[in-house]
């Protein structure tokens, strides 16, 4: 098996981790980059440090974590010049994420010249869904030249989660239907049909579908009409408010899932009502995808909140046992794997998901190793 390092690239951090086969040689963060006292001055330093800190043996490629494909890359792609631009030209459709994955791939092809650059796109494992679930209903010629479309992301980790319930079922990953809640500070819902994404609730950004910890996820478009026109407030003042000010932390002042709940368990209304939000917003997800997919085996939380908050688990779920879905008060505070009551229609599943090994896989599998 070969070695792959695996890249995260943010625009003041750099989060990585070497790969041995499915076993990790090392991993680490670097961070604060370009801030004074922080751990590099630019993102060819983090790269340098990152290169000191690792067994420079048997590395046999690097993958980099991409969040934006647009709608031409759908599957791992080996980078040379002519996709490197094109990750770039697609830098107004992830302003906040693609422009640090740029400068990471083009450290790393600097200063690993001789080493395969592999870049994974959190994009393209929903390049499956059918043309009804990616297109909007406003005018196709303004949409076809602006790149309008839903697209979704979370991808390598909706991949990886369905892939490790399927197992966890005894079940082929071909023949098995499952919707994944990648539940964290940023937070989605995605329809897998036969290991193939068919429905996702983040649309043309990471912005829309479920309530996250600052991102409002779906509102009515008007509202930004409306703070505009009505309001007085300039684009710019909108897009903060929706991306950095709304979702738990606009509606408590919190953007942590863990204090807002504590709140709500000292009594407080406000903190109550956004808990309810929030698990209601995911329960109507996974309604509308039981209806997408006609038949399910599975549903698996995932991600920081997915996988430690029984609170959200539970409540997510609530009410829907005349659907064949309930969970196990006793296994859910548990914890374990398998949170529905045995025998259960539809199991209900708890999975860590585990994004740079399905990069350091998908890497892996663009260069047919």
């Amino acid at each position: 098996m070969t070695r792959v390092l695996v890249l995260n690239s943010g625009s003041s951090s750099v989060k990585y981790r070497l790969f041995d086969g499915a076993e990790t040689a090392a991993k680490g963060l670097v961070e604060r980059i370009g801030e004074p006292g922080g751990d590099a001055a630019d993102h060819r330093g983090a790269l340098q440090r990152i290169l000191e800190s690792i067994p420079a043996d048997g590395l046999a490629a690097v993958g980099h974590r991409v969040v934006h494909g647009g709608p031409d890359f759908t599957e791992p792609t080996v980078v040379d010049d002519a996709v490197l631009a094109r990750i770039e030209a697609l830098v107004p459709l992830a302003p906040l994420h693609n422009p640090a994955a740029v400068s990471g791939i083009e450290v790393a092809r600097k200063l690993l010249p001789e080493l395969p650059q592999v870049a994974v796109f959190d994009t393209a494992f929903h390049a499956t869904i059918p043309a009804a679930g990616v297109t909007w209903a406003i005018d196709a010629e303004l949409a076809s030249r602006w790149q309008i479309r839903r697209y979704g992301f979370h991808g390598t980790s909706h991949a990886y989660v369905a892939r490790r319930t399927a197992e966890l079922l005894g079940r082929p990953s071909a023949e098995t239907n499952v919707i994944t809640l990648h539940l964290g500070n940023g937070a989605s819902a995605c329809a897998v049909e036969g290991g193939r994404s068919v429905a996702t609730s983040m649309g043309m950004s990471p912005q829309g579908g479920l309530v996250m910890g600052t991102r409002s996820g779906e509102i009515d478009p008007t509202v930004v009409f409306h703070l505009h026109r009505v309001a007085g407030m300039p684009i710019e003042e909108i897009e903060r408010s929706l991306t950095r000010e709304a979702g738990l932390l606009g509606l408590t002042g919190e953007n942590d899932l863990r204090a807002v709940l504590r709140r709500r368990a000292e009594g407080d209304p406000v903190a109550g009502l956004a808990v309810d939000v929030y698990t209601r917003r995911i329960r109507e997800y996974v309604g509308a995808y039981l209806a997408v997919l006609g038949r399910v085996d599975a549903i698996t939380f995932t991600a920081g909140v997915g996988e430690n908050s029984p609170d959200v688990r539970g409540e997510s779920l609530s009410g829907l046992e005349a659907l064949g879905i309930a969970v196990d008060p006793a296994r859910n505070a548990a914890g374990d794997t398998f949170i529905s009551p045995g025998g259960a229609p539809v199991a209900v599943c708890v999975v860590p998901t585990d994004e740079e090994l399905e990069i350091a896989n998908q890497s892996r599998a663009a260069l047919g190793r």
